[in-house]
């Protein structure tokens, strides 16, 4: 995979159930061929993955040099990750999909990109929005939620 030319998948992708695996998987090939570009591997969305998972960024990117499969990533993860429920697992990735900025200076980065890629889309407040409108993909508009809650 060489992300200077291509995106990797998005967040939302699942791969076994897993919010961001896919993506992760893209990151980590390309890293290993040496065309991350402007990519971050691993990055903290990745530790968080990883983290829930039980697993270390040294072991998945020993399992994705050895494996040239999504499928063979996958069958890798399952014998070696931290075991969860699926509802525990899709109560996982909804968190991580919704996560916004958690410093101020997570904020003020946040909020410099939005405002290179497109300012007048004040309802994008998650980085999994924020990364699927930078790369392209469709992000639907949404009501600010402090709006939709007075409107109940």
């Amino acid at each position: 995979m060489d992300l200077r030319k291509d995106f990797p998948r998005s967040m939302r992708f699942k791969l076994a159930g897993y919010a961001h695996l896919a993506r992760m998987i893209d990151k980590c090939r390309a890293v290993l061929a040496g065309s991350v570009g402007e990519y971050i591997y691993p990055c903290p969305m990745d530790e968080r993955l990883m983290e829930f998972a039980g697993i270390t960024s040294d072991q998945f990117t020993a399992a994705v040099k050895v494996n040239s499969t999504d499928e063979g990533v996958v069958k890798w993860l399952e014998q070696t990750a931290r075991p969860h429920e699926p509802g525990e697992v899709e109560a996982w990735n909804q968190q991580l999909l919704a996560r916004g900025p958690s410093s101020p200076e997570s904020a003020a980065r946040f909020k410099k990109y939005l405002n290179a890629i497109d300012p007048s889309r004040t309802d994008i407040t998650a980085w999994s929005d924020l990364q699927d409108l930078e790369e392209g993909r469709v992000v639907p508009k949404r009501e600010p939620a402090i709006q939709s809650a007075t409107k109940r």
